[in-house]
């Protein structure tokens, strides 16, 4: 069964009148913490959307910066994507109440931050109300200010590139401590490990770009040291 079908069964109490929060709560152990993790990408990305009216071809194909989502299963990611459009509760209801959900996981608060930042670039142009809804987001999510700007800096087209900050680490910092970051950060973004905290095997595009940031800024910090 594809993700898509479980998130629907999900979403069918939400039309029986059952609340969000009261399906989350039926989803907090593996394997459904994938559904609810891409439940809440879905939901906040509907928030973020621009566009009025039904969803069209190109709003589905934008997930698939995130999603992998097979020819099969556009309609049903296409229905998911309406409901929570639809959905009388505002964005920050709804990250609050994934920030609960996720609580003692802020790894993959992170995630779903990430998620949304490549919605937004979906269509090439980082605007500012964009901005503005992801800052809240990842203030409701208490990710900290310097880590939603490093994500904002390997996103936003015009943010200039910096090697250090993709990393975490200061200017000067010793090559060998540099060398440990990196290490820890390619096993920390290991898709075992990302699936092991809730990520879906549909969502591994996340994992994939964040690892080739995360090597190419090696790869400039130890080339400048040769």
């Amino acid at each position: 069964m594809s993700i898509w079908s479980r998130i629907s069964d999900a979403l069918a109490a939400l039309a029986a009148g059952e609340s969000l929060a009261a399906v989350f709560d039926r989803l907090r152990s593996p394997p459904e913490r994938s559904v609810a993790f891409t439940i809440a990408v879905i939901a906040l990305g509907a928030k973020m959307a621009k566009a009025d009216g039904q969803v069209t071809r190109d709003e589905v194909t934008a997930f698939k910066e995130v999603f992998h989502i097979a020819a099969q299963d556009e309609q049903g990611a296409a229905r998911v994507f309406n409901l929570a459009r639809q959905d009388v509760a505002g964005y920050e209801d709804y990250a609050t109440r994934i920030r609960d959900m996720f609580s003692e996981q802020p790894g993959i608060l992170h995630d779903l931050l990430e998620g949304l930042f490549h919605i937004a670039m979906a269509d090439g142009f980082y605007h500012p109300n964009e901005d503005a809804f992801l800052e809240r987001v990842a203030e409701i999510f208490s990710v900290p200010q310097a880590e939603f700007k490093r994500l904002r800096m390997r996103f936003a087209p015009d943010a200039q590139q910096d090697p250090y900050t993709v990393l975490g680490v200061a200017p000067d910092a010793p090559l060998d401590e540099v060398r440990r970051v990196w290490r820890r950060l390619v096993r920390q973004n290991h898709p075992d490990a990302l699936m092991a905290r809730g990520l879906p095997p549909e969502a591994m595009q996340l994992a994939e770009k964040r690892m080739a940031d995360i090597n190419r800024a090696w790869d400039e910090i130890a080339g400048a040291e040769v």
